[in-house]
């Protein structure tokens, strides 16, 4: 078995770590090395998520790690990237639960609920007790959140909210969803609790992508809930894009653990398999192929690491997330897929994790906003010209 969470560090970046964050990064390491990587194919192969790892990762303070109170670990956002990193490089799909509960969940009633929403909710979700979704996405609006058809509508005391949404992460397992709906004023947030009547969630099956993760669509149909259930500081579609924000942080994290996992089977993998004369790895061009990964890895490393350390000062810009979840995952499914191909026939067998996290990435490079979406993002912020309509 190759050494596939061997860290990669060219420049020597684990210098610049303290100690507390490298302590995240090590015992989150340890877990994926020893409870995720030994079962991870066998959930991939069944279309099923480890639900009995969510436990191990309350403890370990990884739902809402960057989030400070109510019960969460209060890590800085450098420790949270690592998190990330590490669970990525177990699985796409274990790394996808953690950032929907934490920093879509969690962090929509952190940002924009109230002090009452915050105290009942947020402790349990740190705990693994409560489960949360994210309902922003629908069938005829993905990448444009402002078509949104979901509805809300004010009756009496309450609201009454009707619509569907779709590719939902965590959505039939979650004990609450955070929906957003459009109403007279724009567009809000509420919480939905599991068993409310009216609200039903059907898995979608048939994925060749994030089969360890569980991907649902969320209909509501006359769903009646009280004005406690709704975000009050939640007006206009900059709430829920703050949300995306935090989890592309998270995703351009992410991203580097799966490729660093390719990267290293790849090496070990030419350096024993012999070819002709020699090992594949005393070949021209396969060096070629090992020195660009090496490259780009060390590259995303670098803007993550700097990306962190502006959010952890209150600086980091959206446009400069998106500028990192879109290098990142694109340079990581490149990396996997040269990968794929340096193994050859092995490269698309589970005996290796290439070709998972080839699909995963798939995935990854098309949620929270795709590659091109990211790059209209920057071209706007870059020359004040509009170029989504």
């Amino acid at each position: 078995m190759p050494k596939l969470l061997d860290d990669m560090d060219f420049f020597q970046l684990d210098e610049m770590l303290s100690s507390e964050e490298r302590m995240a990064r090590e015992t989150v390491k340890q877990f994926v090395q020893n409870e995720v990587l030994p079962n991870v194919e066998r959930h991939f192969a069944n279309e099923t998520f480890p639900t009995e790892l969510i436990h191990p990762m309350a403890e370990m303070g990884i739902f809402g790690a960057n989030l400070h109170g109510y019960g969460c670990a209060g890590m800085n956002n450098v420790a949270y990237g690592l998190i990330m990193q590490e669970l990525e490089a177990g699985d796409s799909g274990l790394r996808s639960f953690a950032s929907v509960q934490s920093a879509l969940a969690m962090h929509a009633i952190y940002a924009w609920g109230s002090e009452e929403q915050k105290n009942r909710y947020l402790p349990e979700m740190a705990k693994g007790k409560l489960i949360g979704c994210f309902g922003l996405t629908e069938p005829d609006h993905g990448s444009d959140p402002s078509g949104m058809e979901t509805r809300a509508r004010r009756d009496g005391s309450g609201w009454v909210i009707n619509g569907t949404k779709r590719w939902i992460t965590n959505g039939s397992i979650a004990d609450l969803a955070i929906i957003w709906a459009r109403v007279d004023e724009g567009i809000t947030g509420f919480i939905v609790e599991k068993g409310t009547p009216g609200f039903t969630t059907t898995d979608i099956h048939g994925k060749f992508s994030m089969r360890a993760s569980i991907t649902s669509e969320l209909i509501l149909e006359d769903v009646r809930i009280g004005q406690q259930a709704h975000l009050p500081q939640a007006r206009g579609l900059k709430a829920p894009l703050s949300c995306l924000t935090q989890a592309r942080y998270g995703i351009a994290w992410g991203a580097l653990g799966a490729a660093r996992s390719c990267y290293n089977c790849a090496l070990d993998y030419v350096k024993s398999r012999k070819q002709f004369s020699r090992p594949l790895a005393g070949y021209q061009l396969v060096q070629s192929k090992l020195v660009r990964m090496l490259t780009e890895i060390t590259k995303g490393q670098l803007v993550c690491l700097q990306l962190g350390r502006l959010k952890d000062q209150n600086r980091m810009r959206p446009e400069q997330v998106s500028f990192a979840k879109r290098n990142n995952v694109n340079e990581a499914l490149e990396i996997a897929r040269v990968a794929r191909d340096m193994l050859g026939a092995n490269g698309i067998v589970n005996e290796y994790p290439i070709i998972r996290h080839m699909l995963n990435l798939e995935t990854v490079n098309t949620y929270e906003g795709t590659y091109d979406v990211q790059t209209l993002i920057l071209g706007r912020d870059i020359t004040g010209e509009n170029a989504f309509e």
